[in-house]
């Protein structure tokens, strides 16, 4: 714990944090002894995770109510900072369901906007610092849906492909500055955003938020991209190793046809 506070510390921001996967990823770095910076969009979950977080675990918290489909408001609130940012984690998704042919223009903006653009600005805004330090991290989450085709959900499967492949990227890059970049592309998870989504039982290797954020820190400075869970890890073998693609489409959407 201390090694990880040493290296990532002594401040983490984590974009999307108010709830399920980023209010876990938010737990595991206080527990790690990292401060945080939190934004997201509701200010009621952020205040009450950051009132739970310094008292469980004595660390310093900064909560800021913001959109981050807008990078220039992103950008000019974290150029205010003088806290020393060692580690990105970016969870914010926005990832409307529903066919392509139904999808408004405005929604697959945001998806670009949210998914693709702010943490690419993010990840580039905050490695300036990282890179004069010679040290910090960037975790950015991808998702399984990303690895192939995935109808229904299309948009939001191929903007966590551009992370996973920008990850890879960086992660080269920027190793000989002793930054870690990696992608963490999780299967289904037992958010609230999810169960909200879900018309069945859970899909097969579904983790808690806990376990994601757990595994994924724990993988932080072992390669360029981590699959939380044994089942998942398994999957994606058979899907991109193994069947063809058309396959793996076809059992993708057997995986998402159902969502609403």
């Amino acid at each position: 714990m201390s090694k990880f506070k040493t290296k990532y510390g002594p401040w983490a921001l984590v974009a999307g944090a108010s709830e399920g996967l980023g209010a876990s990823f938010s737990e595991a770095l206080a527990s790690r002894g990292l401060n945080l910076i939190l934004l997201a969009r509701r200010l009621d979950k952020l205040e009450d995770l950051a009132e739970h977080l310094s008292a469980a675990y004595s660390v310093e918290i900064m909560i800021h109510s913001i959109d981050l489909a807008d990078f220039k408001v992103v950008k000019h609130l974290v150029s205010q900072f003088q806290q020393s940012i060692g580690l990105l984690v970016y969870n914010a998704a926005y990832a409307p369901i529903g066919y392509f042919e139904n999808i408004s223009e405005g929604n697959l903006e945001n998806i670009v906007d949210v998914n693709i653009k702010t943490p690419l600005l993010l990840s580039k805004l905050l490695s300036t610092k990282m890179i004069e330090k010679k040290q910090g991290g960037i975790v950015l989450m991808s998702s399984l849906a990303g690895t192939q085709g995935s109808p229904k959900i299309a948009t939001y499967a191929a903007s966590k492909a551009f992370n996973k492949i920008f990850a890879e990227g960086l992660w080269n890059e920027l190793k000989t500055y002793h930054i870690d970049v990696m992608a963490s592309c999780a299967g289904a998870i037992s958010t609230p955003g999810y169960k909200n989504a879900q018309n069945i039982k859970d899909a097969p290797g579904t983790l808690s938020p806990r376990e994601v954020a757990e595994d994924t820190l724990n993988a932080l400075g072992k390669g360029p991209t981590t699959i939380p869970g044994f089942t998942n890890k398994l999957a994606y073998f058979f899907m991109n190793r193994i069947f063809p693609r058309k396959w793996a489409i076809a059992i993708m959407y057997k995986n998402t046809k159902d969502l609403s």
